[in-house]
């Protein structure tokens, strides 16, 4: 272990002008000419638009400064080089919070509700209800060290927990987490609950031992099956042969780009809102250049293969995370909607159960008024 060293980015015109000569430069391939190509991949004339604001407008000092607004770190944690921010505000030292990112997502996911959790009486909240925050930057993501071969997210529970009890000294903290960020937040829950407190997700990650027990529960599962069969394609790809699609994205901005905004527009609450107003170009494209300029794309889709190696989601009969958790149910989810409620308590220790009015996969950059409200909800609880 080290102790924790600053840390800025440092992008520089010589490190960002080849990308942007990169997309300029992309050979356009032909694309379905039809009104809607979303259901053949990301959509043409949506890539096109991103790929001349990312060249033509798109400020990357202004990105930088932006990655820079919070205190940010890296510390040794066993072989890895954690990137993190640590934001103690007016919690004082008191309530640490570790959020935790999942893919195609990056520490930049909670951007916007940071400093609300950490300065509540800013925007109008109240002082008592202030965390310490700790958002981490997966292993193999963004400014975290890569892996010499994937690893999964108990893994990451690990070192986590190393990083908030051993580098941070926080002998109890709370822990939250969507996406591969909830699987390994509920890791934390169940490897760890010595130190963790209580957990919050906004996706459901364990499966508990044994199959459906009604018929809500095998309807699910069957919806579940056929939605994987319609948008899981990228999953089974990353899961089974993840070094296949390193070989397509490196050296690709756009195919990267088109790849990850294939998901935001896919796994997002898109009912009410046009995806530029849920994800302004200006975030998503930060969030882009995280894995572009830091070669996370190939160790991101690693992180799939990592799940496979550890031994899935499923748990043992007779396991259970037993460590109070609280779940957000965002309802526009449309791939990893939520079980039925007597499926997660055969897993987790339910003690709190909120159905949100909107919001979808990226709960904390769609909708980051509603995911703190619920999260300073929670915390009260706790």
């Amino acid at each position: 272990m080290t102790k924790p060293a600053p840390f800025e980015v440092r992008w520089s015109a010589a490190d960002v002008e080849p990308v942007l000569a990169q997309v300029r430069a992309y050979p356009w391939p032909a694309a379905p000419a039809v009104a809607d190509g979303w259901g053949y991949g990301c959509d043409a004339e949506y890539l096109q638009g991103l790929c001349r604001y990312w060249t033509e407008t798109w400020d990357w000092r202004a990105t930088v400064a932006d990655l820079n607004r919070f205190p940010q770190f890296t510390a040794r944690v066993e072989d890895f080089d954690v990137h993190f921010v640590h934001l103690v505000a007016e919690a004082g030292g008191r309530r640490p919070l570790i959020l935790t990112h999942g893919w195609p997502g990056s520490h930049y996911e909670f951007w916007q509700a940071a400093e609300k959790l950490a300065f509540p009486s800013r925007h109008g909240g109240q002082a008592e209800d202030a965390f310490d925050l700790v958002i981490p930057s997966l292993p193999g993501f963004g400014f975290s060290s890569k892996p010499e071969r994937p690893i999964g997210q108990r893994a990451t529970a690990r070192l986590f927990n190393a990083l908030m009890t051993e580098v941070l000294g926080y002998q109890s903290y709370l822990a939250q987490g969507g996406d591969w960020g909830g699987l390994v937040t509920s890791w934390l829950g169940r490897d760890h609950a010595a130190h963790v407190r209580a957990i919050h997700l906004n996706m459901i990650g364990f499966r508990p031992a044994g199959g459906p027990q009604d018929e809500a529960e095998a309807a699910w599962i069957q919806r579940q099956q056929g939605m994987m069969d319609v948008m899981g394609a990228y999953f089974r790809l990353q899961a089974s042969r993840p070094q296949s699609l390193a070989w397509l994205g490196a050296g690709n901005p756009v195919g990267q780009a088109a790849w990850i905004a294939e998901r935001f527009h896919d796994w997002a609450d898109l009912s009410a809102r046009p995806m530029d107003e849920v994800f302004p170009k200006d975030r998503l494209l930060t969030n882009i250049m995280l894995y572009v300029m830091t070669g996370s794309f190939t160790t991101g889709a690693w992180y799939y293969r990592g799940l496979l190696e550890e031994g899935g989601v499923a748990l043992k009969p007779g396991e259970r995370c037993e460590t109070p958790t609280a779940f957000a149910n965002f309802p526009g989810e449309p791939l990893y909607t939520a079980p039925p409620r007597s499926w997660a308590e055969r897993a987790y220790n339910i003690t709190r159960w909120t159905e949100m009015p909107s919001g979808g996969h990226f709960a904390a950059m769609e909708e980051p008024d509603l995911f703190v409200d619920d999260v300073r909800a929670w915390g009260r609880t706790v």
